[in-house]
């Protein structure tokens, strides 16, 4: 590993000033390292920075540089520099690799999957700290990891997108929670094996004293063949008998039950005690978006589940709720299908949302009742009239949209703050 003593020996370019690029930048300003050049495509950014539109300059860097930075969200094929970046690609590296670069020491844990990476995390988060540990949650979720302050005794754990992976060179977790894959982000990776191979990247560097946390077998088969840590199988039948005494609504649904399985075991290897960790499950509260139980009135139970940006993401929601009144669509992910065949008996009725209706349209005819609401508030006006008519059925009233927000929202957060005023707006107007 590279010490932060050979970090100002190095030079870099840092391509992207959003929250993780000014995380470097600081970063860089705490150790005095100043060979550094950076840009950002936006213009109010560079001038934030007090960048000038040296383009050519930068450019130059590229090639020159030791490492370039790349924050998460900046996918190198659809860049102007995209051939300069796929020329130095062997360069490429994240605002983790910088800590993982300069930082041995400290204790790891880094969760990444699918789905369920930012609860999974919470729950690690909320479990140390109630075990009198310091531990700082981060990567993304939390502060940027570059901007936390470094105890010998702190234990990060950090939340890894497929995106920061991709880019990865030197992250070591002591301990890695490969949760769960299904097909998502297929229009960043282009396909599976390349999204796959993103995320295998977290045991790459690990040792023998190393812990891996896996349960899909075909990722257990891909693992044993090619890393050296110690692999921790996942599976129910370890977890079944606690699962009783875990009375928390939110970490009964089908949603977290496999976060927890995973909790569970980095738990019993942490040596924590089995009632520490159950006092902790029953004192979790959810992360909002998350299949966020917000709201309840005669019976009917109302649930913002925005985070959910595929059908295999919402998949959870439908399998742990009954009567369900889903509010679903938005921009669809590339190659996602509906398999709505084990979920229709739990779904009352979908409400389809968004600017790219016949898509959603038919994923469910034929399948399920549905409408056309066009956006969420005649979406949230049209089912209240049909909770105030129908008083036999105690609905779950689910906004699980299977699809990214951005035809009609800045992000997730924005779309699922609007669900939960207006069903707090409505639902004193109606019932």
């Amino acid at each position: 590993m590279i010490s932060s003593n050979i970090l100002s020996k190095k030079t870099f370019a840092i391509y992207g000033l959003g929250v993780t690029g000014s995380s470097v930048i600081r970063y860089f300003n705490k150790l005095r390292i100043k060979n550094y050049q950076s840009w950002d495509d936006s213009i109010k950014t560079r001038k934030k920075y007090k960048l000038k539109n040296n383009f050519i300059k930068f450019y130059r860097s590229l090639n020159l540089a030791d490492y370039i930075i790349v924050s998460p969200g900046i996918n190198i094929e659809k860049t102007k520099f995209k051939k300069i970046l796929i020329k130095n690609k062997h360069k490429l590296i994240t605002d983790l690799d910088l800590f993982f670069m300069a930082n041995n020491k400290n204790k790891t844990i880094v969760v990444t999957g699918t789905n369920g990476k930012s609860t999974t995390c919470k729950i690690i988060e909320h479990l140390l700290k109630k075990n009198r540990n310091d531990v700082k949650l981060c990567g993304n979720i939390g502060r940027p990891i570059l901007d936390q302050k470094i105890k010998i005794n702190t234990i990060f754990v950090i939340e890894a997108s497929s995106f920061q992976l991709a880019y990865s060179k030197f992250i070591k977790p002591t301990y890695a929670l490969f949760l769960n894959l299904t097909k998502d982000h297929l229009d960043w990776h282009k396909d599976i094996k390349k999204y796959l191979s993103a995320k295998l990247k977290i045991f790459s560097l690990q040792n023998k004293n190393d812990y891996a946390f896996i349960q899909d077998k075909n990722i257990i088969k891909k693992f044993k063949k090619k890393y050296i840590s110690k692999l921790k199988k996942i599976n129910f039948e370890n977890y079944k008998y606690i699962k009783p005494k875990i009375k928390n609504i939110y970490l009964n649904s089908k949603v977290n039950e496999k976060n927890l399985i995973f909790v569970y075991e980095l738990s019993k290897i942490l040596k924590i005690k089995k009632k520490l960790f159950l006092d902790v499950c029953n004192s979790f509260r959810g992360l909002p978006h998350r299949h966020e139980y917000f709201y309840k009135k005669h019976k009917v139970n109302f649930i913002n589940d925005s985070k959910a940006t595929s059908f295999e993401s919402s998949k959870y929601a439908l399998q742990s709720n009954k009567n369900i009144l889903w509010i679903v669509g938005g921009l669809q992910k590339k190659g996602d299908r509906f398999y709505l065949n084990k979920l229709k008996k739990n779904i009352s009725q979908a409400f389809i949302i968004g600017k790219n209706m016949n898509f959603f349209k038919k994923q469910v005819e034929n399948k399920i009742k549905f409408r056309i609401s066009k956006n969420m508030k005649s979406a949230v006006i049209s089912i209240f009239k049909m909770i105030k008519n129908d008083k036999k059925n105690n609905f779950t009233v689910l906004l699980s949209p299977a699809s990214a927000s951005y035809d009609q929202y800045s992000n997730f957060r924005a779309r699922g703050l609007e669900f939960k005023e207006l069903v707090k707006y409505y639902g004193n107007k109606y019932i």
